[in-house]
């Protein structure tokens, strides 16, 4: 065990759950309508709690279970079994590694809940996010981090694909998967109403910003140069990204909004995300200027010629951003073009399918959507039975 490994990947830990709690709530509770903000916080902490307790149970064995198939990790670390304070995960003890992964399979379907909030049933978020982090996210971390057979060794040969913190894993997967939904669930019956509090949502995107130290810098799993590097390529795309956004805001519709620029900053850090541990400062800036206007032109496609109500831009910025990022590292030579575009195409496949497969066993046990009255009322009070704003609002 190395002590300088093991004190920094305790903290990146507790960055990567600040990115959830209280980061993306704040995020995606701001953009929502005051009468749907606790249905959002209460999406993401209880997604939270789900997914922390099934991780421990079966979720870990299979992503990082030492099966050999390729496909699945097994069952032989369901519960932590033999997971003791002495077992190690390279230079770090296996329980932190355990904690850190599961921070991931936290984000990741909390991260699916802005394409259905405000008009989602409560039971479906549970029931479908618990599926999906065990039939979806789980197998796929294994394919590209548990030694499956998407990397190194496996079917594209002695050099897999690279995705360094999750830009197939956590934005291709969870983008495919809002998309799905959105469509699915159909258009909200209010889609022109603007966001109850920007100031949640700068808040929250700085705390992403934040944390985003952690899931990245805390992939290289060592506290060295590498860690460094791409804590320093993530702030720097962040910050270009928000540039590019606001400007082409402002040369397309006259003004650069707040939300628009702190959005900007979500798709540089998504679009780096997977190249992270492979590029240097000038490709992160390259990187962030392209993404602040590829992202925001996904969102006018989604919304505008797709029509399909993803409301709060999942696969438009996390989809998108994670999927070229992932390409760029082929662009820039640190991976291979088969690898990479092969990987996000059988990923992209897998996702969807399971995906569909979820939403229609989820359906078949509890409501998808709640009814037209409660969607008009908001689902704080008639779902929650409690509320955070005087209606009025």
């Amino acid at each position: 065990m190395n002590a300088a490994d093991t004190a920094w990947i305790m903290t990146a830990t507790a960055l990567v759950l600040f990115m959830t709690l209280p980061g993306l709530a704040l995020f995606y509770g701001g953009l929502v309508r005051s009468r749907n903000v606790l249905s959002v916080f209460m999406h993401c902490y209880a997604i939270a709690c789900l997914m922390s307790v099934l991780w421990f149970l079966v979720g870990y064995s299979i992503a990082f279970g030492p099966g050999t198939s390729g496909v699945w990790g097994g069952l032989d670390k369901v519960g932590l079994n033999g997971v003791s304070i002495d077992s190690l995960a390279g230079t770090l003890p296996e329980i932190l590694f355990f904690a850190f992964q599961m921070t991931f399979a936290i984000i990741t379907p909390a991260l699916i809940v802005g394409a259905y909030v405000e008009r989602v049933g409560f039971g479906f978020v549970l029931l479908f996010s618990g599926l999906w982090m065990l039939l979806c996210y789980a197998p796929v971390v294994h394919w590209i981090w548990g030694g499956g057979f998407l990397s190194d060794g496996g079917i594209f040969g002695e050099i897999g694909v690279r995705d360094f913190a999750g830009g197939i894993v956590v934005h291709e997967t969870a983008g495919l998967a809002a998309l799905i939904i959105a469509v699915f669930l159909g258009p909200r019956l209010n889609q022109t109403t603007p966001p109850h509090n920007p100031g949640y949502v700068m808040i929250g995107a700085a705390m992403l910003w934040i944390g985003w130290f952690g899931f990245n810098g805390g992939s290289q799993l060592a506290a060295d140069g590498g860690a460094a590097m791409a804590i320093t390529v993530t702030h720097i795309s962040a910050a270009t990204a928000s540039l590019t956004w606001a400007l082409w805001e402002r040369v397309k519709f006259g003004k650069s909004s707040m939300v628009g620029l702190v959005t900007g900053t979500i798709a540089g850090l998504a679009s780096i995300t997977p190249a992270s541990g492979f590029v240097g400062p000038w490709a992160a800036l390259l990187i962030g200027a392209v993404a602040g206007v590829l992202c925001q032109e996904a969102v006018m496609l989604i919304r505008n010629k797709a029509k399909i109500d993803d409301t709060l831009d999942v696969f438009a910025v996390h989809g998108v951003g994670g999927i070229f990022g992932t390409i760029m590292i082929a662009a820039v030579g640190a991976g291979t073009w088969t690898a990479q575009l092969g990987s996000l195409a059988i990923v992209g496949v897998y996702t969807t399918v399971v995906t569909v497969a979820i939403v229609m066993v989820c359906k078949a046990f509890t409501s998808l959507r709640v009814s037209r009255e409660i969607e008009v009322g908001g689902l704080d009070l008639a779902v929650h039975g409690e509320r955070a704003y005087d209606l009025s609002n």
